[in-house]
């Protein structure tokens, strides 16, 4: 989404001049293992820092005329420790480029297209959580602690 966020009407004036950070420690990802299972990842930073995705947000008003601020963060292609999990991860800034990514008076979006690449793999880590957190009643630290690999190899007995 990062490559066409600036062309696209839903994105366009956001991208121009409602640029935003949005903080994590983490974010997850699913690996499809066969047509009914999928295990779920987590994936941080390697020394644990809350970092921030490259957010838009929007600001409208529903059919009843209420206000409604809405945010979204972009994707782009996976780093190599997303890619063998999903074909898309979330920009993730570097702490240099925040301060770029969040200049009102930079409204050409080419000049921020440098901060949507790929976040250095080297500097995160990814490990398997509990399918718990595929369930939006599960908010708590329960969501992001490591589970072992359960074993899917067909059996044949």
């Amino acid at each position: 989404m990062s490559e066409t966020a600036a062309e696209k009407p839903t994105f366009r004036d956001a991208m121009k001049r409602r640029r935003c950070l949005i903080p994590a420690d983490g974010f997850y990802e699913w690996l499809r293992i066969s047509s009914k299972e999928k295990q779920p990842y987590n994936f941080g930073m390697i020394d644990d820092a809350v970092f921030a995705f490259a957010g838009l947000w929007e600001r409208w008003r529903d059919p009843a005329g209420e206000v409604v601020e809405t945010c979204t963060i972009l994707t782009t292609k996976p780093n190599a420790l997303v890619a063998d999990v999903h074909d898309r991860m979330p920009v993730i800034l570097k702490p240099d480029d925040y301060e770029l990514w969040l200049d009102p008076g930079v409204t050409d979006a080419a000049l921020v297209a440098d901060c949507l690449q790929p976040f250095d793999a080297r500097l995160m880590k990814k490990y398997p959580v509990s399918t718990r957190v595929s369930r939006t009643e599960n908010d708590d630290a329960e969501c992001a602690r490591e589970v072992p690999i359960v074993n899917t190899a067909p059996r044949l007995f």
